[in-house]
């Protein structure tokens, strides 16, 4: 159990004198003020233990991680108090427009209460576009496309590897509790909504919008297939007559960012500015410097989260019609859901954290405090983007050259929530419609829940249309979707928050499993720029990973510490073998 306990190590960062010698009289391979992402881990001595705490301490305490807790707090503190709220306003609704029997709060009011909530959404709306582009090209900038194509296929491992997990997660459950043969019928509301859909059309259009006709259209339409559904009588042999239902496909454009879209341009936009390198150099400096407004954009959006959450969380309380609503078989079939996302975000995905990377869980999760809170309130996972890359890359420390390619995608195709919960729903409904389902039946409602789950759009409550696909995998008419409807909007922010959670899971497996490419691409980018100095007697500042070093054959440098505080340090000497590889001693 030794990796259970924490290391008193420190990092250093040596450096290569312009004293070294190299054996027979070869060459010194050297640059200036060169660094790289690679450390030395020495053992503190007490003294140095004792200022690592006093500093951890005025850290903690210091003015801007006051502000960031205190950000925190308030975020989830207007979460509660909203509902509080909400519950105590609703005895002052009206159920018609006029205002009577003592009722103040109309469907207008509600309104306007929602308003500022809406202005908060708009505002994380409007920075997905720039954020996804900048982040996506800057990121595949600086890497080559062997460490792209490495990358992408482990997110995407992952990515279905986590997802096919929650529905199996959602189907036991539902099978175990069985909450649709409980609890009574369900009361269908009269403003729920059906939906029409196949398969084949969600596939196809997930391909279309994956090359899009016009890349200027794609950052704000989307293409879509329209049912138009014609239920026609037939008469038949011997006078007899059937209904036969067809189904005339027809193409549209409808509002929203068409993410995969942007995803493949800007993916291979970036992936060919680094192969240009220095010809495509203004470029790379475009994006980072609009990637970096962007972020600084979201930082003063984050300072309106707990005001714009509160106001939409008191108006969704508020356009309930009877928190009856959660009792009875749906108030079953809720807890089945939520019980189903709290085992996979908080235990599930933390157990694959823990075990791929060793990092500290509950770290991390509290890393992660201010984007889920955020995609609890606005029930989006993109309009959270911003907020999470900020909380990945600052308070969870995961290089930004993997957040910035993985988040967009997860963003976008990730959706172990959405997965859970359509598994789960659609098994509920056989169930309410007494329809015995057989091992078949659930093979094909795990795959069909995670294509369905791949397809929809990261907005609020696109859980309900794709789950047209998952009914009719199973033989439900597609009216059904309406059983679920009263309590969709609560469980879609649940969802939504443990889909934001599993993308930053995922940043954290990925940047685990990827260490050694960056580790080289940093390397042979701080190569490259020694050739291009070509002064030999310059000198370079660079950190080397796990006390050892390669370097090319014949070579030997003398490494010595440059650390103010222990410049008594003993120097270190990088010896080279036969092997060409280095080893470093103390």
């Amino acid at each position: 159990m030794n990796f259970f306990k924490k290391k008193s190590i420190r990092s250093v960062i040596p450096l290569v004198t312009s004293e070294a010698r190299q054996k027979n009289d070869s060459n010194v391979i050297s640059t200036r003020n060169k660094k790289s992402n690679h450390i030395i881990e020495v053992p503190l001595s007490t003294h140095e233990m004792n200022s690592r705490k006093r500093n951890f301490r005025q850290q903690c305490c210091s003015k801007e991680s006051l502000k960031e807790q205190a950000l925190l707090i308030t975020t989830i503190a207007s979460v509660i108090i909203g509902i509080g709220v909400g519950i105590g306003l609703r005895s002052l609704k009206c159920n018609t427009d006029a205002y009577i029997n003592g009722c103040r709060l109309n469907k207008d009011d509600i309104g306007y209460i929602e308003f500022p909530g809406t202005i908060f959404i708009n505002i994380l709306k409007l920075l997905i576009l720039p954020l996804i582009v900048s982040s996506i090209i800057s990121s595949l900038a600086q890497l080559d496309a062997q460490s792209c194509g490495k990358m992408g296929l482990r997110s995407l491992i992952y990515y279905l590897a986590t997802t096919i997990i929650a529905a199996i997660v959602g189907i036991i459950l539902v099978l175990t509790i069985r909450p649709g043969l409980r609890g009574g019928q369900v009361t269908i509301k009269p403003e729920s909504k059906a939906a029409e859909g196949r398969t084949v059309d969600t596939i196809l259009d997930l391909i279309r919008n994956l090359f899009p006709d016009n890349i200027v259209q794609a950052a704000f339409q989307t293409t879509a297939t329209k049912l138009i559904v014609n239920k026609i009588v037939v008469k038949g042999e011997n006078d007899t007559t059937y209904n036969k239902t067809t189904y005339n496909a027809v193409l549209e454009k409808r509002d929203g960012i068409n993410v995969l879209g942007l995803l493949v341009f800007c993916i291979l936009f970036g992936i060919i500015i680094s192969r240009l390198k220095e010809k495509t150099l203004i470029l790379k400096q475009f994006f980072e410097a609009m990637l970096e407004v962007v972020m600084q954009l979201v930082r003063i959006a984050m300072l309106f989260s707990p005001i714009g959450i509160f106001f939409l969380i008191v108006a969704k309380i508020l356009l309930m019609d009877s928190l009856s609503d959660f009792a009875g078989s749906l108030g079953l079939y809720m807890a089945t859901v939520l019980a189903g996302l709290f085992i996979h975000g908080f235990i599930i995905l933390p157990l694959i954290l823990f075990i791929i990377t060793r990092m500290n869980v509950f770290k991390y999760i509290h890393g992660m405090g201010q984007a889920l809170v955020t995609a609890f309130g606005t029930g989006s996972s993109s309009a959270t983007l911003p907020i999470t890359y900020r909380c990945v890359e600052e308070k969870n420390h995961i290089d930004p050259r993997i957040s910035r390619f993985v988040l967009p995608i997860g963003a976008t195709v990730n959706m172990d929530g959405t997965a859970l919960y359509e598994a789960v729903a659609a098994i509920y409904i056989a169930q309410l419609n007494g329809i015995p389902l057989t091992a078949a039946n659930i093979i094909v409602t795990t795959f069909t829940a995670t294509l369905a789950s791949i397809g929809a759009a990261s907005i609020p409550s696109a859980g309900l249309v794709t789950l047209v696909i998952v009914l009719n995998a199973l033989g439900l008419p597609s009216e059904e979707v309406r059983t679920i409807f009263a309590v969709d909007w609560l469980l879609d922010r649940f969802r939504t928050a443990i889909n934001v959670f599993g993308d930053s899971i995922g940043c954290a497996v990925v940047y685990h499993l990827s260490r050694k490419e960056l580790n080289s691409l940093d390397n042979r980018n701080i190569l490259a720029d020694d050739v291009n100095t070509n002064n030999p007697n310059s000198s370079v500042s660079f950190l080397v990973p796990n006390t050892t070093t390669t370097l090319p054959s014949n070579h030997m440098t003398s490494v010595t510490y440059d650390n103010p505080t222990y410049s008594n340090q003993p120097e270190t000497t990088v010896d080279d073998n036969d092997d060409n590889t280095d080893q470093t001693s103390f």
